[in-house]
């Protein structure tokens, strides 16, 4: 008979152990099951017709302009090139900051131009990587935008395309020259 309270004792131990390991199990892998959240990073850009989106990284686009036809078709605002700057003019070679003349200069621009808001597309000639070019570009138009932004401009959208869009050949200097701009699109 001793027995017995002996095996129920011991039988007792085992299954409150058994219960432990497994409770702490379930909470060890219910830690790793926990979702992840994911960071979305919002965009805004402007197509050629004045339309303003908004878009995520992961694919989600959707208009921004708060006026609609009867129908539900967004209306679109007028776009124009309304600046379109040498970046020889505000840029030395190779660098992004804007000289005290042409951030006076381009703040008046911004103050009596009179647009809604204001895209700004910044372009290189080809002579570096195009990985340089894209980020100098971008670098130039961020320059500019801020500017524009110091005055209470709003700016909808900055783009750097780099080498990608030029309006002249790169194989002369001549050339290469008109491709190095600024342009700023004034949306009306």
């Amino acid at each position: 008979m001793t027995v017995f309270p002996y095996f129920v004792k011991t039988l007792r131990s085992g299954v409150i152990l058994a219960l432990g390991l497994m409770f702490a199990t379930v909470a060890a892998h219910a830690d790793h099951q926990k979702p992840k959240s994911e960071s979305y990073i919002p965009g805004i850009w402007v197509d050629p017709d004045g339309c303003e989106h908004w878009v995520m990284d992961d694919g989600w686009e959707g208009y921004m302009t708060p006026n609609v036809t009867r129908d539900g078709i967004p209306v679109c605002r007028r776009v124009e090139a309304c600046l379109v700057e040498s970046s020889d003019q505000l840029f030395a070679v190779d660098k992004h900051q804007i000289n005290a003349a042409n951030r006076k200069r381009l703040a008046d621009f911004f103050r009596s131009a009179g647009a809604t808001s204001y895209a700004i597309y910044g372009h290189t000639d080809s002579d570096a990587s195009d990985e340089y070019n894209m980020g100098l570009s971008m670098r130039r138009a961020n320059a500019v935008a801020e500017i524009a932004q110091s005055v209470g401009a709003r700016v909808a959208a900055v783009r750097g395309y780099g080498e990608r869009q030029p309006i002249a050949t790169n194989r002369t200097a001549y050339g290469k020259s008109r491709n190095r701009r600024v342009e700023i699109i004034c949306i009306r």
